[in-house]
């Protein structure tokens, strides 16, 4: 019931800029705690890499543990609701859409928030796929992810996957400075999201008004240079009738990614964002209804058992 409770909670208040403005976000800590131990451990090889991931684990886990002894569930609920992103994610990616519809420029200036690539040269159909892509892949690790792991271990689940996606996204790279040190985080971080890629997947296809096949998802999925990544982009393409991925620039060097549903339209607009956010919408209402049959099925055994027994 915490976990129900917490995604109504993140879904109504998102993230409260007047809290965060007062104290540090727990993202934040998270991201000080990577800092400082690539700082402290980062030779450039994989065994600091992996004595660095462990410490965040036990740590995590550890407080995990400590504050899920707490008494009653709203040290869960809130804390829950805290680490997962699905109204700052819908927030993030229609505010690209209003962008977009100002301006190419302002609409560059929206989708550089939440991608990494080059935005200089970006002309409306490629602003467009960057944020349904991102809402794609957010939707999976900033939503989906959190609550199969909170589902499944409580809160020292969900503080160990969300410890470990943040050291991912900040050491997980393939340069040469973190190439062996980020090696552990990235695998691990693979890993962790492996079954919440295709759970989401799974979401978007059930409420798509266009549903692709399963073969040609997982066709499409294995396009992607992300062994989970490409699942809930291969989803949400084929349910809008757009292309996805494709050829875009990093560091001004062109990168020539095969498209995902190559045979949708590359025309993508605002309004193909505006779909996107409404699929989102469909997905996380589909997991809480899932959610809640889970946590109410001991209950409903409870009463179905009295009633049999008088």
């Amino acid at each position: 019931m915490a976990l129900v409770l917490a995604m109504v909670l993140d879904a109504i208040l998102g993230e409260p800029k007047w809290l965060w403005d007062h104290f540090p976000h727990p993202a934040v800590l998270m991201g000080r705690c990577v800092s400082a131990l690539d700082q402290k451990l980062n030779d450039r090889t994989r065994q600091k890499g992996i004595a660095a991931v462990l410490v965040l684990l036990i740590a995590a886990l550890a407080i995990g543990y400590l504050l899920q002894s707490l008494p009653g569930i709203w040290v869960e609920v809130v804390l829950g609701a805290i680490l997962l992103a699905q109204r700052s994610l819908v927030d993030h990616v229609k505010a690209v859409a209003d962008a977009l519809r100002l301006s190419v420029d302002d609409g560059r200036s929206a989708v550089a928030m939440i991608v990494g690539r080059d935005v200089r040269d970006m002309d409306e159909p490629a602003i467009a796929r960057s944020a349904i892509e991102s809402a794609a892949e957010n939707l999976s690790d900033g939503v989906i992810a959190p609550v199969f792991w909170f589902a499944v271990a409580g809160l020292p689940g969900l503080l160990a996957y969300k410890i470990i996606n943040t050291a991912d996204s900040m050491i997980g790279y393939r340069t040469e400075k973190y190439e062996a040190f980020g090696w552990a985080a990235a695998r691990l971080d693979d890993v962790l999201n492996w079954i919440p890629a295709r759970i989401t997947a799974l979401l978007l296809w059930a409420v798509a008004p266009n549903r692709p096949t399963w073969a040609a998802i997982r066709r499409d999925a294995a396009l992607h240079r992300s062994p989970n990544a490409g699942w809930p982009e291969a989803a949400i393409a084929p349910a809008l009738g757009v292309s996805l991925s494709g050829p875009r620039s990093y560091e001004g060097v062109i990168q020539d990614f095969p498209w995902v549903n190559p045979v949708g339209s590359k025309d993508a607009g605002a309004d193909d964002i505006d779909g996107a956010i409404a699929l989102l919408w469909k997905a996380w209402a589909l997991a809480l209804l899932v959610i809640a049959v889970i946590a109410a099925t001991p209950l409903l055994a409870w009463f179905a058992g009295s009633a049999l027994a008088a």
